[in-house]
């Protein structure tokens, strides 16, 4: 029973990449001849040229890979202090303050994107930008409004970053710390010293989801980086575009077979995939050497 159990849920999470992997392969003859099922007749690879085009593939690669790591070191940092705050100090107003988070984590962002919009078309601090210019600033097109939202943890999924590493810190003793302030270390140096590297295994959790959460993100890449090239944005835009390309390639308007649309999607899919599955790669010795060095056992 436990061999089926796994067995299927293997098989329903590996069959639609296996798909996707021989539709990638196939001439659009393959995909409408019924002889063909998994198995390409006429292998090509031209659907992989035609995505890359595309999506600009190249372009898109090297910002989403620059943004994404950015953007998660940001989010881990200020996660990291805002969750270590939370597990080990007492100030006021601390459980309304964690209920925060914990909207934060409930609340779509999709419920507060008109506000978020508004807010950084006529930005301002205080009213101190448009009585020192006249008018407020204008961030919108910039990737400045995504950082200052990551900086101040309300960027993506920031809220279960926090959650997850308080309740990992409120499990660490409490005599680590005590054991460093007798030693003579201050608040600082103890957290720096001690805690960060107990630390490693949540934080490493934590920097993937950012990371992969970041690569896949289409609402907050098109909501503050719509003008710059990603591989998310520019999956969301490679049926549309693929018309376009037709159009513009053989000089007429033509309409595109849906199994030729679902073709190119299904292989740019694949092509964000890929660096994912090559990362996950090398971080997963990181994460391995990370839990062995914390003396946890897996």
């Amino acid at each position: 029973c436990r061999f089926i159990l796994l067995f299927g849920m293997c098989f329903l999470i590996l069959q639609p990449i296996f798909n996707k992997i021989s539709v990638s392969f196939m001439t659009e003859s393959d995909l409408y001849n019924p002889i063909v099922i998994n198995i390409p007749e006429n292998f090509t690879t031209e659907n992989y040229q035609m995505a890359a085009t595309l999506m600009k593939y190249g372009e898109a690669l090297k910002n989403s890979m620059i943004i994404s790591v950015t953007i998660a070191l940001l989010q881990i940092a200020v996660c990291t202090l805002v969750g270590y705050g939370f597990a080990r100090f007492e100030f006021p107003l601390k459980k309304f303050w964690f209920a925060c988070v914990m909207m934060v984590i409930l609340v779509p962002p999709q419920t507060i994107s008109n506000s978020l919009h508004l807010h950084f078309r006529y930005f301002d601090i205080f009213g101190i930008f448009e009585a020192v210019r006249g008018e407020a600033i204008n961030l919108r097109g910039s990737k400045l409004p995504y950082y200052l939202m990551s900086a101040g943890c309300m960027g993506l999924k920031n809220g279960l970053y926090i959650y997850m590493i308080r309740q990992f810190f409120r499990t660490i003793p409490k005599d680590l710390e005590e054991a460093a302030y007798v030693d003579g270390c201050g608040t600082l140096k103890t957290f720096v010293r001690i805690m960060l590297p107990e630390g490693k295994p949540i934080l490493t959790s934590c920097f993937l989801f950012a990371f992969v959460w970041q690569w896949t993100d289409g609402f907050y890449s098109r909501l503050f980086l719509g003008n710059t090239q990603l591989v998310s944005t520019g999956l969301s835009r490679i049926v549309d575009s693929l018309g376009a390309f037709l159009m513009k390639e053989l000089g007429i308007k033509t309409t595109v077979s849906v199994a030729y649309s679902n073709c190119i999607l299904a292989t740019g899919t694949l092509m964000i995939i890929l660096p994912l599955i090559i990362i996950y790669l090398f971080a997963q010795r990181a994460f391995v050497e990370s839990i062995s060095s914390s003396g946890i056992k897996m």
